[in-house]
């Protein structure tokens, strides 16, 4: 038995029974792979659950508000992918009259879909013989094979792609490339996996020369750089406060936050003092202050390490733009400020 049927043979005792997999639409196909885009399933079923019983169709995505969108997606992280799925959402309803590209050159424009995601759906959806390349198939071929070319750089991309393309079944398509993400998410794990049972040990180069904690390869990462950020927490007497929308580029992008400072290091409440609020919407209003963290809350991203404080300022009367502290929940936020909500008992003040 090959490679290509010992996995597929390991998939049909081995997969999980995941909504996903029960259909060959393409709407669903494509929303959960963008779900499932830098998230484990354990963590994107639920959103995927939600998110097809909030939208059942492209169309009900489509017409559905980005705020909407955000805030169903809050706590996944990535909010580029809750902001592309509603754009390429917008272009198959409002352009393309509903209908889905049905193949992976077509799949490939659409804002959001990289050579992954078009190859998953293209093969999933319409059974087009292209290969998938994840972290978990990356991890599959590059232990069996015995390959060390960096994952991540350029050669190793090629490589891999070909590599792929040249084990997938041309017959099943779509049950392969589920087949070698899955035996990659549940067997060959990225750590101890256990290669005693695996039905692939007598071939893999990785077992045989104990490379397996070795293999893949990857680059280093770019540098992280580390941020301070103070949120301004303002309550009135009237139990209102302050959000503002995020416009710049980045990943919070029109999400929405309370009043931000960014300093150079972490403040104490002697330096909180000496800052000029000027710029902020506490300008020429007297208030009083306190600290609500005295440990910085460490927020990890992919690229930034964010050490936040949140400050609560407390004042008569805030400006016309704002709103009740009830109301809060209901604006898409960082999982940052969605955690202090959760904890910080407004009626305390």
């Amino acid at each position: 038995m090959d490679f290509k049927n010992k996995l597929t043979y390991w998939y049909s005792i081995n997969k999980r029974e995941l909504p996903w997999r029960k259909t060959k639409n393409p709407y669903y196909i494509w929303l959960s792979e963008i779900i499932l885009q830098q998230t484990q399933v354990k963590q994107g079923l639920p959103y995927y659950e939600a998110f097809v019983e909030r939208y059942p169709t492209v169309f009900d995505l489509a017409n559905a508000s980005e705020q909407d969108i955000l805030k169903l997606w809050q706590g996944l992280g990535y909010y580029s992918r809750a902001r592309n799925l509603h754009t390429t959402a917008k272009h198959i309803a409002f352009e393309l009259d509903g209908e889905f590209p049905d193949n992976y050159k077509d799949l490939l424009k659409l804002k959001g879909v990289g050579d992954y995601t078009a190859s998953a759906i293209a093969s999933i959806a319409f059974n087009e013989v292209t290969a998938v390349v994840d972290g978990n198939v990356y991890r599959v071929l590059s232990r069996f094979y015995g390959i060390d070319t960096p994952i991540n750089s350029t050669v190793g991309i090629k490589a891999f792609k070909a590599l792929a393309t040249s084990s997938i079944d041309k017959k099943d398509p779509a049950t392969f490339n589920q087949a070698i993400m899955e035996f990659g998410a549940k067997q060959c794990k990225p750590r101890s996996p256990d290669c005693s049972v695996c039905p692939l040990k007598d071939s893999c180069v990785a077992l045989q020369k104990n490379l397996v904690n070795v293999l893949p390869v990857k680059l280093k990462k770019t540098k992280v750089t580390t941020k301070y950020f103070n949120f301004l927490v303002c309550i009135d007497q009237n139990k209102n406060t302050l959000l503002e929308k995020r416009i710049g580029k980045g990943i919070w992008q029109n999400l929405y936050q309370f009043p931000l400072i960014e300093s150079e290091k972490s403040l104490s409440a002697d330096e909180f003092q000496l800052l000029d609020l000027k710029s902020t919407a506490l300008s020429n209003l007297k208030f009083e202050y306190s600290l609500y963290n005295e440990m910085d809350k460490v927020h990890k991203l992919s690229h930034q390490h964010l050490y936040t404080k949140f400050w609560i300022i407390e004042v008569d009367k805030l400006p016309k733009q704002r709103i009740s502290v009830e109301s809060l929940v209901a604006y898409p936020t960082p999982v940052l400020i969605s955690d202090f909500i959760k904890q910080f008992n407004f009626n305390s003040i």
